[in-house]
């Protein structure tokens, strides 16, 4: 679970970047703009995934 949710994290990172940096919304753009039902599912994986990820700040690190 955490390894999906770190990969969704990033996903979301690197739209944000495009967003920033070139005014595009890969998401968007790929699934059929920012109202199309399948961009809001991705945008709200992208979201659960950034809640789960703040238990990762607090959990205690295993050194193997």
């Amino acid at each position: 679970m955490d390894r999906l949710a770190l990969l969704l994290v990033i996903i979301g990172a690197l739209n944000w970047g495009l967003i920033g940096l070139f005014q595009f919304d890969l998401v968007a753009a790929i699934f059929g703009g920012q109202g199309a039902w399948l961009s809001r599912i991705v945008y709200s994986l992208v979201g659960l995934a950034g809640i789960w990820s703040i238990t990762l700040l607090f959990r205690e690190r295993n050194e193997v």
